[in-house]
């Protein structure tokens, strides 16, 4: 098994004000965003606030095997394009009624802060709002059950049961959050559905413990759990082409339970460029 990193409470502060930063750019662009905006106009919005920040974009030029370097310095998603959407694929200007979800990841001083949210743009219908309160709600329950010597699996129980059990929506299988702190990506994974068989999440019952730094995202789909990726693109949609909206914490492990360092991302508004 890969060893999990742990932070110290020294560095704590270091995260936090990372974490702080991711905050600062979706608050930003919550008062940005409207109808009309291209992606590369809303990415480019993003490298100046991380400029004006003294941070640089985490995501720029990141590389997994068999991808190209990530091109644009956040994630840019939207409706049916559920995480990894870049500012040079294919895509019409914002309209009313999109939902458009935002990864923003910073390094800051060498610390790393990653954050998703999602907004509706002026407005949509009640079955999206409904998907985003899903999203929301099921990151809200997600974190409430991150607690230092319980299972990873208890995070994937709490997300599944308000996505799926209360509200009806489709969390996206294969995906999930990951530990972080210096390097965006360490272990462990942590899934939000709740695993088939062993294989498809060996980490499920190792535990929360303290010091840990974990980067939670539910990411769900109107229509179905399966997603579509072309091979060596990085856009990735709803298998079924339905809505969906991306939510993303960064929590770190105490003592006394969970603390989201990105807790003021709620007080977003669901509705933009009104």
């Amino acid at each position: 098994m890969n060893t999990i990193p742990r932070i110290t409470e020294k560095d704590i502060q270091a995260a936090t004000l990372s974490a702080k930063h991711v905050v600062e750019i979706h608050k930003a662009l919550s008062d940005y965003l409207r109808a009309g905006l291209t992606l590369p106009e809303i990415d480019s919005f993003v490298g100046e606030k991380l400029r004006s920040l003294k941070c640089k974009s985490a995501f720029y030029k990141y590389k997994i095997p068999g991808q190209p370097p990530f091109p644009s310095q956040s994630c840019l998603s939207i409706n049916d394009c559920v995480v990894h959407g870049t500012h040079t694929m294919e895509q019409a200007p914002l309209a009313a009624g999109d939902l458009v979800s935002i990864d923003i990841g910073v390094m800051h001083h060498g610390w790393i802060g990653d954050a998703a949210w999602t907004w509706g743009i002026e407005g949509v219908t009640q079955e999206n709002m409904k998907l985003m309160e899903a999203g929301r709600a099921s990151l809200t329950a997600g974190v409430a059950a991150m607690q230092p010597n319980r299972p990873l699996m208890d995070f994937a129980k709490a997300v599944q049961a308000v996505a799926e059990g209360e509200y009806g929506f489709y969390l996206i299988r294969g995906l999930g959050g990951h530990g972080y702190g210096k390097t965006l990506h360490a272990p462990p994974f942590v899934s939000n559905v709740v695993p088939a068989h062993p294989s498809e999440w060996p980490d499920a019952w190792r535990n929360f413990e303290e010091g840990m730094l974990i980067a939670v995202e539910p990411m769900l789909a109107a229509g179905t759990g399966q997603i579509e990726n072309a091979r060596g693109t990085w856009p990735i949609y709803a298998a079924d082409h339905s809505m969906s909206v991306h939510y993303e914490a960064d929590v770190f492990i105490s003592s006394d339970g969970p603390v989201d360092l990105t807790s003021q991302l709620h007080d977003l508004p669901y509705i933009v460029g009104n």
